[in-house]
């Protein structure tokens, strides 16, 4: 499993505070690294998948556990 550089816990927020954030430390992050992201927003699921794939990061994974949305997303560019 790849190592995670950045966490963020977005729990309890809503759209679209968890891109938003994701988006910023994304930014922040040097080529390679991993950001994971916790969330309780249903829409993230949608929000990362899209901003994923119009960036060019690469979505490693996205899971539910227990109500919670945990997001895997590795800088690539």
């Amino acid at each position: 499993m790849t190592t995670t550089d950045i966490e963020l816990d977005m729990i309890g927020q809503h759209c679209p505070m968890p891109l938003l954030k994701a988006k910023q430390a994304l930014a922040s992050m040097q080529r390679g690294q991993v950001l994971h992201v916790a969330a309780t927003d249903p829409g993230s699921v949608r929000d990362f998948a899209a901003y994923c794939q119009l960036s060019g990061h690469e979505l490693l994974s996205s899971e539910l556990v227990d109500g919670i949305y945990y997001h895997r997303i590795k800088k690539t560019s």
